[in-house]
């Protein structure tokens, strides 16, 4: 070990793309080569996220040897597309997109952010035994009702269901992570102004039921985790070493 003290890790090159999906072309961005092991794909949160926050964990996942995926969902970073008509059934439809094009046939580890929490689960119901492990980073779930629904300009009915008290408890996401028997990651971060605290309790009782479950507790972040995982690199490797086999 001692020859390899005070040596750099160079950084694994990134290549951007595209990829034409749910009607939408994707700005997708990859790392590491593809082939028979894992992929790893990250999925970024609502409202002004975007994949090229990502990027420092995209490479984090990369230096261990796994091809990496991340895009901007449509109405995001450099897609196409309005926000106001994204839905989380799109969402769901153009992770598969990404997935089915560009993942190969090999394991799956999907990270997901916030709303991305809900996309995450969707795939793991999608992709079934072929997940391999999730890493869910202040996760939001949400109601059945909300599933179709755009999400438009904040007075329809997305907005609608959001508000509703207690909503999220029928959320198809929760019986979707009780039946995962992967490897899964909560990240929560100390403090969180956007998902109740009732949600992610709910989200880490479902993920104790049959998954290899761990929390990586960040005492300093905010919900906005793909930033604080931006600015604090060391924080990314951590995750990725949970969520990949050795």
């Amino acid at each position: 070990m001692g020859e390899h003290q005070g040596t750099t890790q160079v950084p694994c090159p990134i290549e951007e793309f595209t990829v034409e999906g749910d009607g939408e072309r994707l700005s997708a961005v990859r790392a590491g080569d593809p082939g028979t092991g894992p992929t790893a794909v990250l999925l970024h949160g609502a409202g002004t996220g975007s994949k090229e926050r990502l990027l420092p964990l995209l490479s984090a996942f990369a230096e261990r040897d796994c091809h990496t995926l991340a895009f901007d969902f449509s109405g995001h970073g450099r897609s196409t597309g309005r926000l106001s008509e994204l839905s989380l059934r799109r969402r769901f439809e153009q992770a598969v997109a990404v997935i089915d094009a560009h993942a190969g046939t090999g394991p799956l580890v999907l990270v997901g952010f916030s709303m991305s929490g809900q996309t995450v689960a969707d795939l793991v119901r999608h992709y079934g035994r072929r997940v391999d492990s999730v890493g869910l980073c202040a996760p939001g779930v949400f109601a059945a009702a909300a599933w179709d629904e755009p999400f438009g300009d904040g007075t329809g009915t997305f907005t609608k269901v959001l508000r509703t008290p207690g909503s999220w408890r029928d959320s198809p996401a929760l019986p979707a992570l009780r039946g995962f028997e992967g490897r899964a990651v909560l990240v929560t971060p100390g403090t969180d102004d956007v998902i109740p605290a009732e949600v992610t309790k709910a989200v880490e009782e479902a993920l104790c039921t049959r998954s290899r479950h761990s929390r990586l507790e960040l005492p300093d972040a905010e919900h906005t985790l793909g930033l604080w995982f931006r600015d604090h690199p060391e924080d990314g490797r951590r995750l990725a070493t949970e969520l990949l086999p050795e």
